[in-house]
């Protein structure tokens, strides 16, 4: 019997979930030990595909296909290609991180009214693992759109559980904003299930089969009007949109990003939020061909405001932490722009952003945490000459934010590159105006980086203690895969590039 390694994938996080949940509320140590064995099992076993998976091999791999609600064609449906393995390692490696990195953050909850607040930390956290996991993998649409709704809970919690003294405000803007998102798509996903009902043919009475409805919408077969498929694509699009985030959508961002705890917030911008600019790649790129040319102007319009919009905030911030998350809405600006300037350099280089950025984003954000709580203040004035009471701190602080700006030599560096080239050829304005706009990212971390850890020692600062040895085993990993991807991105280029090749949209036609 051949094991279902996809479902082994994502079933291991909700089982340690549960193991966690079972361990004595008077057991704090063992329940975070317990989570980060079971992210770690989880690691294995995407390691384990990863060096099985065949980059020359069928499109999607290790498939698992199985009736569900056979009333109206719903199927179990699983499979993994060269952009969904990328992510999965991503969301595999960093959640063990983050663990470790919040090993303490369950505890440091006032007045949350439980004895198991660490537990509940631990499990909610391996549950959006898991669900975020099964997103990456789905190919039914029904059930893409399930666990792309589902994760939002166990995000809540963790948001309003969790975090700053407004963190139950934020909570809410995140989940009014997403669900929003999610109910319109659900409107969408039923159109499309009515829409290959009608067209009959190899739909078989209605199907949500990604595979079957993107080969019939390749070769002109859905047979509907063109205002109909652009209304389906946009209700997809708005959902990814508020989940990536694209401008203006994004104002939920910053707010959940500073009122979480840092792991939580880095689980969220470098892995939750991936989810919605890896749907845009395999959902409306490929259901929906001719709207996605419809519409990559106006989007990649969007997404070049977002670019310098976010690096403009970034500058302005007096807050450390709202400064990290506007620099993300910057950097989602490229990894949008290269999905739908629908050239194979800039999709594969805004697949390859995806992964950097989340190791980029994850590093800056948790070595800034880890400063944050020494001093106990997150506003950049109250620091200053931090790299000379902790030298490490400030080294390693210096080589994410240089990362973050995609200095050569760093992974996002060749990411940026692949997407601006890409660019430049279809649309030479944009490419430049986000060229342009990398001034702007020199300017945010390197002020940033001068008023925190360089000049006098301000009082209070003086007591900021170095890295200890757990956050130094959560910063090594991700500056040491910065550096490996900066020099040598070969790897994931090979099973990125020809997943790419697979939904790139050809400008005359619309053929995949």
């Amino acid at each position: 019997m051949t094991i279902p390694w996809l479902t082994v994938l994502w079933v291991l996080p909700v089982l340690g979930a549960i193991v966690v949940a079972l361990v004595p509320a008077d057991r704090p140590t063992i329940a975070r030990g317990v989570a980060v064995g079971f992210a770690i099992g989880t690691l294995a076993v995407s390691v384990v595909l990863a060096v099985a998976f065949d980059s020359g091999g069928d499109r999607y791999q290790f498939l698992e296909d199985h009736s569900w609600i056979a009333a109206f064609g719903a199927r179990y449906t699983l499979g993994l290609d060269g952009i969904g393995l990328v992510l999965v390692l991503l969301t595999t490696v960093l959640t063990p991180l983050l663990l470790v990195a919040g090993w303490n953050d369950g505890s440091r909850v006032a007045n949350y009214g439980s004895r198991r607040v660490s537990h509940t930390y631990m499990a909610l956290i391996l549950v959006v693992e898991s669900m975020v996991i099964v997103s990456f993998l789905a190919l039914d649409v029904l059930l893409f759109y399930i666990f792309f709704e589902a994760m939002l809970i166990p995000m809540y919690f963790l948001i309003g559980g969790f975090g700053g003294t407004e963190r139950t405000r934020a909570a809410v803007k995140f989940l009014l904003y997403n669900l929003f998102g999610g109910l319109v798509m659900l409107a969408a996903v039923i159109g499309l299930y009515v829409v290959t009902a009608r067209a009959g043919g190899p739909f078989d009475g209605g199907t949500f089969d990604l595979r079957t409805i993107a080969d019939a919408a390749a070769s002109g077969g859905l047979g509907v009007d063109p205002v109909v498929l652009n209304a389906l694509f946009l209700g997809f699009m708005l959902a990814f949109a508020i989940k990536a985030p694209l401008w203006p959508f994004h104002t939920w961002l910053p707010d959940a990003a500073v009122q979480s705890t840092p792991a939580t917030a880095v689980l969220m911008m470098s892995v939750v939020d991936k989810v919605g600019t890896f749907a845009m790649l395999r959902f409306c790129l490929e259901l929906f061909p001719e709207s996605s040319q419809t519409f990559a102007p106006w989007i990649i319009t969007l997404a070049v405001i977002g670019i310098v919009y976010g690096a403009i905030l970034a500058i302005g911030q007096t807050d450390m932490m709202r400064l990290i998350a506007y620099t993300s809405i910057s950097h989602f600006g490229f990894i949008i722009l290269g999905i739908f300037a629908m050239t194979g350099q800039s999709q594969a280089g805004a697949t390859l952003y995806m992964v950097n950025h989340g190791i980029s984003t994850a590093a800056l954000f948790l070595i800034a945490g880890f400063l944050v709580s020494r001093r106990g203040s997150r506003a950049i004035a109250d620091y200053g000459g931090v790299q000379k009471v902790a030298p490490v701190l400030a080294g390693t602080f210096l080589i994410s934010g240089l990362a973050t700006l995609s200095l050569p030599g760093l992974a996002p560096f060749i990411s940026e590159f692949l997407v601006l080239i890409g660019t430049f050829g279809r649309y030479g304005v944009a490419a430049i105006v986000a060229t342009g706009a990398l001034v702007l990212s020199a300017i945010y971390i390197l002020w940033l980086y001068q008023r925190v850890m360089t000049g006098p020692v301000r009082e209070g600062s003086e007591k900021i203690s170095d890295l200890v040895p757990r956050e130094a085993l959560v910063v090594v990993p991700l500056l040491a895969l910065l550096i490996v991807f900066g020099v040598y991105p070969k790897p994931a280029l090979d099973v990125i590039t020809p997943a790419v090749q697979s939904t790139i949209v050809d400008s005359a036609g619309g053929q995949r």
